[in-house]
């Protein structure tokens, strides 16, 4: 019972709905067939008309809506943070992927766009739409993907081996192909709100939709499809389509509440609800839907008032009008009577060429009767042409009512006279696109509201490497890729808070080649003017150049072709921030310093030389005098040793001559092994000479070399910030 009651309220709602919208819904029915003209088709003594109502959609369509329209995303206040930029350089990136890759984006405005200017009233919806699959399972046991991992794997695989053990059937574990962020046009009799006045008073919206058998099962289950009837098919204008119509779907309406947060799906077959969730999408207003894009409503009431309902009075006088000189150009014609005694009258109309001559017989009596004026009498055609003029003057004046009604200048048209200046055309087209500029504002806007909820679909429901895939994130600079974790970590709070996402009105027409050169051109006229006049600036006083990058950035903001840019001009922003962070390079020296620190460095070099000098020569003589100590001191031992010898030889001449010559010898090594030393000892003099001289002549060359840096002329060193970096000599 109280599932009932749950139908029941929304089934009161649609009725509610039903029948604030019935007449409305009538209205556009016949404006839609007006526009595809059926009656004629199934008519055929149908009056001739004349079809404004599509030559007016047809030329309004591509005034509001030519080309695929392109997001502009950017950081909502226009901070200087790295992070910010590269995450609205993936979300524009996504964004246009999904616009381009998939059509339905694209056929989806068309539709809402002509609906607008048929019906009134144009709609859209946004859904997130995941594609998934099993793994891929081998008979011996699971795959491991990169998503498992091996733990997981084995633990799924005994899992499967103990089910199959007892029989049970598992299903294999999934994972995303890809997914997607589908934009739903919804036809004009499928959608419906709750009533109110203004949009911001809606509190729900719905859709019908019409679902096959295998849909039901797949969306509900096969239980719950087996109740629903499948006795419903695609709305159209019966009229010209009842025959052809499918009734093998159940129509299904998908309820988004507000109120309560909640998703419903109803069927007016069932008197329970089929599901019911929680909001699915988490978007920042609920309603998976932009706000429709309305034709003429007042703050009273959102039926809309078709354009056609304006000017269908003028429409219908402008048929009568095309009846009657249809009528007028089918009577315009030579018709009359003849004298039936000359038959050859008639050949003459019928048969009659040029230089032809028709012969007449009994030419005295046909001369004699008038001739051809006595012959012949024709219809006159002339009243008829008169008002065959007048009615086309009269047709062109109401066209030129409805052409002031619906905002259509003949400068739009190209239907200007060749007499006008182009300055009386471009103030003609400035006129007439007062309220065509507002159609495309308002088409700009519907298309920025279904790019925020794309957004906001990709950055909460999409896996990361799909928006870097998406997004082409290995295309990207180097230092913007090492920001995208981070920016992957900003884009799933609240996109909308920190971005702005919108669709600017010129990029939905077609513009002008050669003014999109001339945008171009004068952006580099005047950034080259402000640059010739800002460097020059920066380097003599580097403290201005953060203000100075900030007006660089202000003027480029001024220009839509210079976006892409802006990325760059935050990086030298980085740059100059890290410059000013380090420490300041010491003032250029005093030159007077400079040669007192030779001075003193000549003068040291000098003494330490010379210390040098005087250290090698006192080593030296100290070695050589303790050579002459030692041989002096064997030379005296060897006198006494001789002494003693004598001594001995004298005292007993027996004395054993052989330990003399001995002792003779051993002596003779010493005095010869003395004189190695002291010949060693000059050697070693000699080199510690040739060192001392050696140490001489680099001191002397190092005081020259000093002398020339010293007088040698000089520049100052400036580095990229302008500060005094050091001083180099000038070669």
């Amino acid at each position: 019972m109280e599932a009932l009651t749950g139908v029941q309220k929304w089934l009161n709602c649609i009725g509610s709905y039903d029948n604030e919208y019935k007449k409305w819904e009538a209205r556009a029915t016949k404006i839609v067939k007006r526009y595809r003209d059926d009656n004629r088709s199934q008519n055929t003594n149908e009056t001739a008309k004349f079809n404004i109502l599509w030559s007016n959609v047809q030329t309004l369509i591509p005034a509001v809506y030519a080309r695929l329209p392109k997001a502009d995303v950017a950081r909502r206040f226009g901070d200087n943070d790295p992070v910010a930029r590269v995450a609205s350089q993936l979300i524009e990136r996504a964004l246009d992927f999904e616009i381009e890759h998939y059509s339905d984006f694209r056929s989806t405005m068309r539709y809402a766009v002509e609906d607008r200017f048929l019906g009134g009233r144009g709609v859209a919806w946004v859904r997130y739409e995941p594609h998934v699959r099993a793994q891929d399972i081998p008979e011996d046991g699971l795959q491991i993907t990169e998503d498992v991992d091996e733990t997981d794997s084995r633990r799924i695989q005994t899992q499967m081996t103990m089910d199959g053990a007892i029989g049970e059937e598992i299903e294999p574990p999934e994972e995303i192909e890809y997914e997607c962020a589908p934009t739903d046009y919804v036809y004009w009799k499928d959608f419906g709100h709750s009533v109110a006045r203004t949009w911001e008073e809606v509190t729900a919206v719905w859709r019908w939709v019409y679902m096959t058998k295998e849909s039901l099962v797949e969306r509900f289950g096969e239980e719950t499809a087996k109740k629903i009837p499948m006795d419903a098919g695609p709305e159209t204008n019966k009229q010209y389509s009842l025959g052809a119509r499918d009734f093998t779907r159940a129509k299904i309406c998908e309820i988004w509440d507000k109120e309560s947060g909640k998703v419903y799906w109803i069927s007016k077959s069932c008197p329970y609800i089929l599901d019911e969730r929680d909001d699915p999408l988490g978007l920042e207003n609920f309603f998976p839907c932009a706000k429709p894009l309305y034709a003429t409503t007042t703050s009273d009431t959102l039926v809309p008032v078709p354009d056609f309902t304006l000017y269908q009075d003028q429409a219908n006088e402008l048929d009568i009008l095309t009846d009657r000189i249809d009528g007028l150009v089918k009577a315009l014609r030579v018709r009359g009577v003849y004298d039936a005694a000359q038959p050859a009258l008639q050949r003459l109309l019928t048969e009659g060429d040029n230089n032809t001559l028709i012969p007449v017989d009994k030419w005295l009596g046909f001369s004699e009767k008038g001739g051809l004026k006595g012959s012949i009498d024709l219809l006159p055609i002339d009243v008829m042409a008169a008002t065959l003029m007048q009615c086309y003057r009269a047709m062109n004046e109401i066209k030129n009512q409805i052409y002031e009604i619906t905002g259509i200048s003949d400068i739009i048209r190209g239907q200007s006279a060749a007499s006008e200046t182009a300055t009386a055309q471009q103030i003609k087209g400035q006129y007439a696109g007062l309220r065509l500029r507002s159609m495309q504002e308002d088409v700009a806007l519907f298309a920025s509201e279904l790019f925020q909820l794309k957004a906001q679909v990709i950055c909460t429901k999409f896996q990361p490497s799909t928006i870097l895939q998406y997004a082409a994130a290995q295309a990207m600079q180097p230092a913007d890729q090492a920001l995208i974790p981070q920016a992957l970590e900003l884009l799933k709070d609240k996109p909308l808070r920190s971005f702005r996402i919108q669709v600017d009105a010129d990029s939905l027409v077609q513009i002008d080649e050669q003014q999109n050169k001339r945008e171009r051109v004068e952006f580099l006229q005047a950034m080259g003017g402000f640059l010739a006049q800002a460097l020059p600036m920066g380097q003599q006083v580097p403290e201005i150049a953060p203000m100075l990058i900030e007006l660089l950035k202000f003027g480029v903001g001024a220009y839509k072709k210079a976006e892409p840019i802006e990325g760059t001009i935050d990086q030298a922003m980085e740059e100059i921030k890290m410059k000013q962070q380090q420490p300041p390079a010491p003032p250029p020296p005093d030159p007077a310093m400079i040669k007192a620190q030779i001075d003193q460095q000549r003068e040291q070099s000098r003494v330490e030389a010379d210390l040098q000098i005087e250290q090698i020569k006192t080593q030296g003589e100290t070695a050589l005098e303790d050579q002459k100590q030692r041989f002096e001191y064997w030379k005296t031992e060897y006198e006494a040793q001789n002494r003693i010898n004598l001594a001995r030889i004298a005292a007993n001449p027996g004395y054993d001559i052989p330990l003399l010559e001995q002792q003779e010898s051993a002596n003779q090594q010493m005095i010869v092994s003395v004189a190695e030393s002291m010949k060693d000892a000059i050697s070693q003099m000699a080199q510690l000479h040739q060192s001392m001289m050696q140490l001489q002549a680099q001191t002397m060359q190092q005081i020259e070399g000093v002398k020339n840096i010293v007088g040698a002329p000089k520049r100052v060193i400036r580095g990229a910030d302008g500060k005094v970096a050091g001083v180099e000599v000038v070669q």
